[in-house]
């Protein structure tokens, strides 16, 4: 069977899975098979899963099958499914889904066009061995070509009571400073201009290259002495390893966004333990302050409705929440995870008190955001331009990350291209974005 000329890609789930995708779309365009927008016009149509939590997941299933519709309805001969709920549920899967064709693993897809084959030959291979970590291979970059993801380590050994991503991508390994750097230098080669450092655990990074150091720091230090480079910023951070060094650079060095991404989960010492988390209430609430000190923004992640939470330490949440003021925050009602210690904890939350809570810290946290964001008002701020929409041109500034917080949008007498910087007066704030009027 001829092999397929088209592909469409889903990608579901983190950055670290767009990442994935941008290099099977790469190896997939360099051997002829062209990307396409549309599901109906593709020959072969990947979907990159995510295993994270129980609603990734079932998005994820949802998508396969309306996926495989197109089999029918378009020009699909191959239905491929990737990425995270490959590597864990594989077997299972190819049992349950007969229209799936190939199932690859987080590691395999430098054999994407040997499996494609098989396939094409008849068989549905099914390969989740760790074929490779970290390889050589053409990425496509799926934004708007001046802003990329970069993946400094893969895997994770915290071993939180709720997180399967250990059960999925393994332990923690760094990628080298070498291989790191070069990758930078060729994206920036290519035009992209705003680099952000991604990992399951950014600050762990070079703790295991020997020596036992961590060296985000320093990585910190090499990137922003490329050329080429305009932003840089860091995300997913844990908070026994931010240290001194690295508040330093990401606070001192004038190409690094003041921002630091730190996924806390939680406040109260009974429920942090019984996460598995390491570091202390009063560890923590030192280094919000120490943040502070350097004028970074913190961005966090919380769980809510953990096995035992109590209606007392939920408050103690909100308390910290209050007294902290995060610039940003994001949370999630916790998901019982197959083969995770906090899944087989006594004391599980109901949903609708798990939901409950979830509104009401979101609640709280809209409000902090709102005054944070019109603190902001009447300031100048550079802004990387990203497009239009109803009118308005539409970017970010160093203290939004892509993707995951508010945008900027901006009036402006001669739009600016995207993937240009300019200067823009804020003239106006809600809860998530701003907008104001570019300066000439």
């Amino acid at each position: 069977m001829q092999m397929p000329k088209t592909v469409y890609l889903v990608s579901l789930g983190c950055s670290k899975n767009r990442v994935d995708s941008e290099v099977l779309l790469g190896i997939l365009n360099a051997n002829g098979i062209r990307p396409v927008t549309s599901p109906v016009k593709a020959e072969l149509i990947c979907v990159n899963t995510c295993g994270f939590i129980g609603p990734a997941k079932e998005e994820s299933i949802d998508t396969i099958f309306e996926m495989a519709r197109f089999k029918q309805t378009g020009k699909c001969r191959l239905l491929m499914v990737t990425g995270c709920l490959s590597q864990r549920y594989g077997k299972e899967m190819r049992d349950e889904m007969p229209e799936v064709d190939v199932f690859l693993g987080t590691f395999e897809y430098p054999r994407v066009m040997e499996a494609i084959r098989g396939a094409l030959g008849g068989a549905r291979p099914l390969w989740t061995e760790e074929y490779a970590r970290f390889f050589e291979a053409p990425r496509l970059l799926t934004g708007g070509g001046f802003s990329a993801y970069v993946k400094i380590s893969d895997g994770c050994s915290n071993r939180c009571a709720f997180c399967a991503i250990p059960l999925i991508r393994g332990s923690y390994h760094s990628r080298s400073r070498e291989d790191v750097l070069k990758e930078c230098r060729d994206l920036m080669g290519r035009g992209v201009s705003e680099i952000t450092l991604i990992a399951q655990d950014t600050s762990r990074y070079g703790n295991d290259l020997g020596g036992g150091k961590l060296l985000l720091a320093e990585l910190l230090h090499d990137i922003s002495a490329l050329d080429g480079l305009h932003w840089l910023r860091v995300l997913y951070c844990y908070p026994d390893t931010v240290n001194e060094p690295l508040l330093d650079a990401i606070a001192g060095l004038p190409k690094v966004a003041p921002y630091l991404d730190l996924p806390l989960q939680h406040i109260d010492g009974g429920i942090l333990r019984a996460m598995r988390r390491r570091g202390t209430p009063d560890e923590i609430r030192a280094l919000m302050r120490a943040c502070r000190e350097r004028n970074i923004l913190v961005r966090t992640t919380m769980i809510v409705g953990f096995p035992g939470e109590t209606e007392e330490q939920f408050g103690e949440l909100l308390d910290f929440v209050r007294e902290t003021r995060f610039g940003r925050l994001g949370a999630f009602t916790y998901s019982p995870e197959e083969g995770t210690a906090a899944a087989e904890m006594p004391d599980q939350i109901p949903e609708e008190i798990k939901e409950e809570r979830l509104d009401r810290l979101m609640m709280l946290q809209q409000g902090i955001s709102l005054e944070e964001n019109e603190k902001r008002v009447g300031s100048t701020c550079e802004v990387l331009a990203e497009g239009m929409k109803d009118g308005m041109c539409i970017g970010r500034s160093l203290l939004e990350a892509p993707e995951v917080d508010g945008t900027v949008s901006f009036r402006a007498d001669r739009p600016p291209k995207p993937g240009q910087y300019v200067n823009v007066r804020l003239t106006g704030a809600d809860a998530y974005d701003l907008s104001g009027e570019m300066i000439e």
